[in-house]
C-alpha cells in the first residue's frame, strides 16, 4: 500500500538543500568550471569561490579559514582526524581513547590502526549515552596520543559535555578530536569555546549537498595526510577540490549561522510533541538518549517485541520516512552498538526507531505519524512470538 501523503523524518540520514544552495552551486558546473590550482582567470574564479566558502564554513564553528580542510564527507573527516593525528603523534605513544558510542568511521579507523600496533580504550556511557569526563580521565595513560568523543550522537541525539571532557584531556597534554557531524549547523558550535584540537562536520547535516565535509584542525597540530598527490588543502588532502559541493557547503553554512535560532525554535516543539505522543500511544516503548540534553529535531525510541526494519517498511508504505539506527548501519540488520553500549538488550535494541525532523516538517506531519504508528505496531505485534509470549506470562 502506498499513500499520497509523504512525510520525511530522516534528516539524520541527509537533509534537503536549503533555498539558495543549489542556485549557488550551479555556476561552478558550467561557466566557472576551472581548477582552483590553475594560474588563469578560470582558476581564479574557482579559487576565489573556494576561499569564500572556507571562510563561511570556518565562521560557522568559530574557527579561522586557514584551519579548515575540505573533504568529501564526515566519514573522510573522521578518518583523517583519527588516522592522521594518531600517526602524526606516534613517536609519543600509540594509545587512543574513544567513547563506546562513536560513529563507525571513528571506531573502524582506530581498529585499522590497531593492526599497526596502536592500542584502544573505549570509554563506557550511561543509560542515556552520556560520557563521564572522569571516566575519560581514568582511561588516559602516559602513551595516550589522542582522545575522540563525539559532540552529539546522530542515533540517539545525546549531546555531550565536550567542554568538560576537553578540559580533562588538555590538562594531560593530549590531542582531542570531536565528531560534530550531527551537531555542527544544528546547534551552536564554537571550537575555541569547546577547547578541541580537531572537529569534523558535513554539509548534508545542515541543508547542504552530500559529498562535502570538512575537518577543522587547530593551527600547529600535525596531521599525516591520507591521500598522496598534490598540494591541495595546504598539503593535507590531495586531489582537485569538488568546487560545486564546497560552494554549496559554504552557502549552507552561511544560512545555518543566520537561521539556526529559528530552526531550533521550529524543531523542538515538533520533537517534544512526537516524544509525548508516541510514549503515550505505543505501549512497551521507551525513549533512547538523554531526555533533555539532545538535538533539537531528534526523537529516538525502542519499540519492544518487534524489529525496526519491519516498522520502517510499513511506515514507508504509509509515506513516512524514518530510520532504525544510523544511516550507515540501518541495512546491516544488526543491533546498534550505541544502544548496546547504553545497556539495552539485543532484543530491545532490534526495535529501534529514529525520527529526525527539519524545517519542512509541520505539526500535521507529527500527528499523522502518531495516527499511523500505533496501527503499524499493533499489526506487527499480532505476528510476533515474542510479544505473545511476554503478554501471556
Amino acid at each position: 500500500m502506498q499513500t499520497g501523503r509523504k512525510v520525511y523524518l530522516d534528516y539524520a540520514a541527509t537533509n534537503p538543500l536549503a533555498p539558495g544552495v543549489f542556485e549557488a552551486m550551479l555556476p561552478f558546473f558550467s561557466e566557472a568550471y576551472g581548477n582552483p590550482a590553475s594560474l588563469h582567470q578560470w582558476g581564479d574564479m574557482a579559487r576565489q569561490a573556494l576561499d569564500e566558502s572556507r571562510a563561511k564554513v570556518a565562521s560557522l564553528i568559530g574557527g579561522a579559514p586557514e584551519e579548515l580542510i575540505f573533504t568529501g564527507s564526515g566519514t573522510e573527516s573522521n578518518n583523517l582526524a583519527i588516522k592522521g593525528l594518531s600517526l602524526g603523534q606516534q613517536a609519543k605513544g600509540k594509545h587512543i581513547v574513544v567513547s563506546a558510542i562513536e560513529h563507525f568511521s571513528v571506531l573502524h579507523s582506530v581498529r585499522t590502526l590497531e593492526k599497526s600496533g596502536f592500542q584502544l580504550t573505549e570509554v563506557p556511557v550511561d543509560k542515556h549515552g552520556v560520557v563521564d569526563p572522569d571516566e575519560v580521565k581514568r582511561s588516559l595513560r602516559k602513551d595516550t596520543v589522542l582522545v575522540s568523543v563525539m559532540l552529539a550522537n546522530g542515533e540517539v541525539g545525546t549531546i555531550q559535555s565536550i567542554k568538560d571532557i576537553a578540559r580533562v584531556v588538555k590538562e594531560a597534554g593530549i590531542l582531542f578530536h570531536t565528531d560534530a557531524v550531527a551537531a555542527a549547523g544544528n546547534i551552536p558550535v564554537n571550537v575555541k569555546d569547546l577547547g578541541v584540537d580537531a572537529l569534523s562536520l558535513a554539509a548534508n547535516q545542515f541543508y547542504g549537498p552530500k559529498g562535502a565535509g570538512a575537518l577543522w584542525l587547530r593551527r600547529g597540530v600535525r596531521v599525516i595526510p591520507l591521500l598522496d598527490g598534490g598540494i591541495q588543502e595546504g598539503g593535507k588532502r590531495a586531489g582537485t577540490e569538488n568546487v560545486p559541493t564546497i560552494v554549496g557547503m559554504g552557502k549552507a553554512a552561511e544560512l545555518a549561522q543566520k537561521d539556526m535560532p529559528a530552526r531550533i525554535k521550529h524543531c523542538i516543539p515538533l520533537r517534544d510533541r512526537l516524544i509525548r505522543g508516541l510514549l503515550a500511544e505505543v505501549k512497551h516503548s521507551l525513549l533512547t538518549g538523554h531526555p533533555s540534553q539532545r538535538l533539537p529535531g531528534h526523537a529516538s525510541f525502542c519499540i519492544e517485541y518487534i524489529e525496526g526494519e519491519s516498522m520502517l517498511m510499513l511506515l514507508d508504505a504509509h509515506g513516512i520516512a524514518v530510520s532504525s539506527g544510523s544511516a550507515c548501519t540501518s541495512r546491516a540488520l544488526k543491533a546498534s552498538h550505541v544502544l548496546l553500549a547504553m545497556g539495552l538488550s539485543h532484543e530491545v535494541a532490534q526495535g529501534s526507531l529514529l525520527f529526525t525532523m527539519g524545517m519542512d516538517n509541520t505539526t500535521d506531519d507529527i500527528d499523522y505519524v502518531l495516527g499511523v504508528l500505533p496501527q503499524v505496531v499493533d499489526r506487527l505485534r499480532q505476528i510476533s512470538p515474542l510479544y505473545h509470549k511476554s503478554t501471556a506470562s
